[in-house]
């Protein structure tokens, strides 16, 4: 049995352990050490994808006997992500592909205006020069053949996301497409396990089943991605036609997952995860998304908000429903993003002064009590109006944090009134001016 090393160094640590995974299964847990390296040794790898998590998260491929080195920067995570060591290389090359993707799909949209015809050149000029990387590479190195299917499916999906994305933006003009332009599709593979998890392949599944049930509507009428009847027809398909189980059921979770955490209506959302639950063969998929599901249905309208225990500055704990005296927002931040936290904070302010009648309450997402109380204090944050949750794991699953933006409106009462919304929507003041109207 060979051993394998994989170790590694993170600069500007946001944590002080790494998470070792393979899909959503983690294998491990590794502390940074004083100097912020990490050090894993294991003889139960086998060869494929893993992924490396700190804050954000990253592929790797890995064979039994290597000995990956990676150095991060978390202020430029992927960009910064370099390997070396045995199976460094191969590493390297899956990461270039990636920040190409990456960079080109940004620039994407400035070639939707173009004829089919005329952007297909375009994205195979970009597909020939990743091709030239990769076979440059396979004919100087010996490589395994799952390193060869994931590494031409980085490239071969990510072109398929690209006509997806066209075909998306061009929906409207049937005429523009030349008639071999979706011939890819034959080609595409419903029953690739190893690539279940692999953003390029995963990421094309979603744009597909996304552009197929989109094609349904026949442009009848505004598509909403949040509804029911979208969120039904994409599982459907996905239920009718990927033949994988394993990759079915993680397109399947996913897809209910996404539905779930924005859907506003309790009959819809059980009609729906009664539907899901036919579907999916997995029990612990099954498991993670009814846990969702609960936790959604009693964030709808209607319902009091849940009680979850929370931290004041001056580290007395209060429960989030005593706090509630007059109609409130409740958002959430965290130290990870200073960024993001200034802009979420300045927003409510600004919404504060527009709409006194409010209270606006920021409630802290991280773990370090003394870091967060700091972080109010340097910011100048009310600190009548913070708190921080004193159980993360248990305030994530009954108020369903899925996304920094997130806020909940409730009542004096603490009644939800929106259970899933965002300060940034462009209709967020028109929620908050109707509920003091009513």
């Amino acid at each position: 049995m060979k051993t394998t090393y994989i170790s590694g160094q993170i600069v500007n640590p946001t944590l002080d352990y790494i998470i070792f995974s393979k899909g959503n299964q983690i294998l491990d847990t590794v502390k940074l050490d004083g100097n912020n390296f990490f050090h894993y040794k294991t003889e139960k790898i086998k060869e494929g994808l893993y992924f490396l998590k700190h804050g954000e998260s990253q592929v790797f491929f890995i064979e039994p006997g290597d000995s990956l080195l990676m150095h991060i920067n978390t202020i430029d995570f992927d960009e910064s992500l370099a390997y070396s060591g045995k199976g460094g290389e191969q590493n390297n090359l899956l990461i270039d592909l990636y920040l190409r993707n990456e960079a080109e799909n940004q620039n994407l949209q400035k070639w939707y205006p173009l004829s089919s015809t005329d952007f297909e050149k375009k994205i195979d000029s970009l597909k020939k020069i990743k091709i030239n990387l990769y076979e440059e590479y396979i004919d100087k190195n010996e490589v395994a053949e799952s390193f060869k299917n994931i590494a031409e499916a980085n490239i071969n999906y990510d072109y398929y996301s690209k006509k997806e994305m066209y075909g998306a933006a061009n929906r409207s003009y049937p005429e523009k497409f030349n008639k071999h332009f979706f011939d890819y599709r034959k080609k595409i593979d419903f029953d690739q396990n190893e690539l279940k998890y692999y953003y390029p392949y995963y990421r094309f599944m979603n744009r597909y089943f996304e552009n197929m049930v989109c094609s349904k509507y026949a442009n009848k009428k505004p598509i909403d991605r949040n509804s029911f009847e979208y969120n039904y027809k994409k599982i459907e398909l996905i239920d009718s036609i990927v033949t994988s189980d394993s990759l079915k059921n993680s397109l399947l979770r996913h897809n209910a997952m996404v539905y779930l955490l924005n859907a506003k209506n309790a009959e819809e959302e059980t009609k729906f995860f009664e539907a899901y639950s036919k579907m999916n063969t997995d029990k612990k998929n099954l498991e993670e998304v009814r846990k969702v599901f609960d936790a959604s249905v009693k964030l709808t309208a209607g319902n009091t908000i849940p009680s979850v225990a929370l931290v004041s500055t001056d580290n007395i704990v209060k429960d989030l429903q005593s706090i509630i005296t007059a109609p409130t927002v409740v958002y959430f931040w965290t130290n990870q993003s200073a960024t993001l936290y200034k802009n979420i904070h300045s927003r409510a302010a600004e919404l504060k002064s527009k709409y006194p009648e409010y209270d606006f309450i920021g409630i802290n997402t991280d773990t370090h009590f003394k870091k967060w109380r700091e972080a109010v204090r340097k910011a100048k944050f009310n600190p009548d109006s913070e708190y921080q949750l004193e159980n993360l794991a248990e305030a994530e699953k009954k108020l369903v944090l899925n996304a920094m933006n997130k806020v909940i409106i409730v009542d004096k009462n603490g009644i939800i009134l929106e259970g899933k919304t965002n300060m940034f929507n462009t209709n967020f003041e028109e929620l908050l001016l109707g509920y003091l109207n009513r």
